[in-house]
């Protein structure tokens, strides 16, 4: 490995090391993703606390698994170092779709048809809003 090689992989495990106590991530939620999203649209690029107010009262399944993804960054970042919690605000939040769960469903003449059930994976990055 190359002398170049190995500053940027110091650099890149530096702004990892930087990053990671401000992110949290949901795994295998059992909700589609366009369903994720469009709840996650509304908190994005939100004040936290902001974000929670608005998570405890959208009447959507979503918001109870991102509030509490949510608290968990929160919980990150504060353990880690020592940050404002009043001035985290949402930098980052993305919704990909996990593997798709296939059942089927009996139907008509003998005839079955799937049904996909999808999952979402949910990742979470946190700022301070001064910076």
């Amino acid at each position: 490995m190359s002398q170049r090689q190995k500053r940027r992989k110091q650099r890149m495990e530096a702004k990892n090391e930087e990053l990671k106590h401000k992110r949290a991530t949901l795994r295998y939620l059992r909700i589609a993703p366009r369903k994720v999203r469009a709840v996650a649209n509304i908190i994005r690029g939100k004040k936290l606390e902001d974000a929670l107010a608005i998570l405890e009262f959208t009447r959507r399944s979503a918001a109870a698994p991102l509030a509490k993804m949510l608290k968990a960054a929160l919980a990150n970042a504060t353990n880690a170092e020592n940050i404002d919690v009043d001035s985290l605000k949402i930098k980052e939040i993305q919704v990909d779709q996990g593997p798709t769960i296939k059942r089927y469903r009996p139907r008509a003449m003998g005839r079955a048809t799937l049904v996909q059930k999808k999952t979402s994976h949910v990742s979470v990055l946190l700022e301070d809003a001064e910076s």
